[in-house]
């Protein structure tokens, strides 16, 4: 997500306290919000399917390759 709908998300939540939103600027601000939930969600998965642990023996394993390919219930 660029910083331009970040922005835009920022002012569409400030127009919406000061004098609220029409209906297309709702609907726009619900997509702009699933888009941005959706990126954030994805960002935190990547990083921690990198993440390394050790084990007490010294060997390590990959959080992304024990866990990452598991669906959620």
């Amino acid at each position: 997500m660029n910083q331009e709908k970040i922005n835009r998300i920022n002012e569409l939540y400030r127009k919406s306290q000061a004098e609220g939103l029409t209906e297309a600027e709702r609907n726009e601000r619900a997509l702009l919000h699933k888009e941005f939930v959706a990126n954030v969600r994805n960002n935190l998965k990547t990083q921690l399917d990198n993440i390394d642990m050790l084990n007490p023996d010294g060997t390590t394993y990959n959080l992304g390759e024990k866990y990452g390919n598991k669906t959620a219930n």
